[in-house]
Order: C-alpha cells, then structure tokens, then sequence
C-alpha cells in the first residue's frame, strides 16, 4: 500500500496540474490582484520574504475574502514549483526565482493531492 501523500508533495502536485490548465499567477502584484477580485481558490505563500508587510497583506486578504491560504518555509521552493525555473536535461532546476506568492485559480483535474488540501483545510477549520 502506498503510503499517504503529505501536504507539501500534495502541494506540489496540485501547483503542476494547476500550471497545465493556466489556473495559476505568480507574482506578489498579480497574486493581490486575483485576491482582491475574489477570483482565487487557493493562496500559496512564501514566508521566507524580506518584507514582512507582504505578509500581512496577503494574509489579511485571504482572511476577509475567506481564501485557503498555504505557506511554506521557502520562495525559491515556491519558485520552482511554479515553474519559474529552467530544467536541464537531467530533470533538475536551474536558474530558479525566487516566488514569494502565488494564487490557484483553476485546480485543473481532480486528484488524490486535491483531496488531501481539500482535508487539510477541512481538519483546520473543524480545529478552531
């Protein structure tokens, strides 16, 4: 039996499926801007940004329009998930940028790493 998918691998593979059908912005300026306008399903945030205004912006935004929010420990991580890298001919990322936010807004196909962000949420609000 295959074990269970953590959430950041489920992450992961939900930012690629995303990528495939273009449902997903990068960029801290884009990124507010599909906040703002409601049209997100789910925020991804880096908490390694200098400014930590970001932050607070992005998470207060997520807050007041009631957007599941994910942050992970790393921008060049988030970078690389997005697709803001080059891949050499061994698979590997180079030239990876740094992404310090980044809004689905189109999941794409259904998958099992959907359903496990879709019970991590499920279990955080059940928790409060």
């Amino acid at each position: 039996m295959a074990e269970p998918m953590d959430l950041m691998d489920a992450l992961r593979e939900v930012l690629k499926n995303a990528i495939v059908v273009e449902g997903v912005t990068k960029g801290l300026r884009e990124s507010v801007k599909k906040l703002d306008k409601r049209e997100a399903l789910l925020c991804v945030l880096a908490e390694s940004t200098d400014e930590k205004n970001i932050l607070k912006l992005v998470e207060a935004l997520c807050k007041e329009h009631g957007i599941n929010l994910i942050k992970i420990d790393d921008a060049k991580k988030l970078g690389e998930w997005v697709g803001l890298c080059k891949i050499d001919k061994e698979g590997n990322a180079r030239k990876v940028v740094r992404c310090s936010c980044a809004v689905v807004s189109n999941f794409g196909r259904e998958s099992i790493a959907l359903e496990v962000i879709n019970d991590h949420f499920k279990h955080a609000v059940t928790a409060e």
